[in-house]
């Protein structure tokens, strides 16, 4: 039978139980530090993974929200397309390059709403009509065989008109390139004189004369586009050399086909 405990016992149980119990909390102590040494660490570590990674986003993000350069990047492939020769233009990537162009329109602000809409709803029609159609020639030859080549609503007529599109931007960039001076108003005046106005009734030539006066600057249009005036000029030109490549493409399929493209 056990008795009970003498007292230096006691008193060394109740060291040991101190001793364990300051051990404890060092230790506890320790591994506190050590892990909000590690959590620190490890939030650095995510911070800087989260710091390169916008970085990396704003990077991508600066390449894309760039209008103007994916327009003419996007020509300049179709050019590429018409100049070798060797193969017809597909309206799927056609009329993709031909969206790219939709926000330029809309940031000329409301003198060209109602080109911006037309010209979007034309588009979408060529989008809708690749599913189907491969080439700008099938399509074009589609239309002469059901007899609706100039019918509204046929893909001939909405190609027609985003041409017309396409032509009225590649005045309007040469005319911004060639006039020095912060206003837009000459440059947009005379590309919608050259291009669109002889088509287009008094009703709207006057709302577009009316719009002409709520244009932006150029500063401000360049703005929009993400894009400094010594890099848009670069843009510019390249739209306008590849573009003038596509209209004389389009026109040359309407000429072979006796439609003319005039009308």
């Amino acid at each position: 039978m056990e008795g009970k405990s003498s007292l230096p016992e006691r008193k060394n149980m109740k060291f040991f139980f101190h001793f364990l119990s300051a051990r404890t909390r060092r230790l506890d102590l320790a591994v506190r530090r050590m892990l909000e040494k590690r959590g620190r660490k490890n939030g650095r570590e995510r911070k800087e993974q989260e710091i390169e990674g916008d970085l990396k986003s704003a990077m991508a993000k600066s390449d894309t929200d760039k209008p103007l350069r994916k327009i003419a990047e996007a020509f300049i492939e179709l050019a590429a397309t018409i100049n070798s020769e060797t193969a017809d233009v597909e309206v799927a990537p056609f009329s993709h390059a031909c969206s790219l162009v939709s926000p330029l329109i809309g940031c000329l602000g409301i003198a060209f709403k109602f080109a911006e809409m037309d010209y979007v709803a034309k588009v979408d029609d060529l989008a809708v009509a690749s599913k189907s159609i491969m080439t700008l020639q099938a399509l074009i030859d589609h239309d002469i065989e059901g007899n609706c080549v100039r019918e509204v609503g046929s893909h001939t007529r909405n190609l027609s008109r985003v041409k017309r599109g396409l032509d009225v931007v590649r005045v309007l960039f040469e005319q911004i390139i060639a006039t020095e001076g912060d206003s837009i108003k000459d440059p947009v005046s005379k590309a919608y004189a050259q291009v669109l106005a002889p088509h287009h009734g008094w009703a709207i030539r006057k709302a577009v004369a009316a719009g002409m006066y709520a244009l932006p600057t150029k500063e401000q249009l360049l703005k929009k586009l993400n894009e400094d005036e010594a890099s848009a000029m670069i843009q510019l030109q390249k739209y306008i050399t590849a573009s003038a490549s596509v209209i004389g493409y389009i026109d040359k399929l309407f000429i072979s086909r006796e439609l003319g493209i005039d009308w």
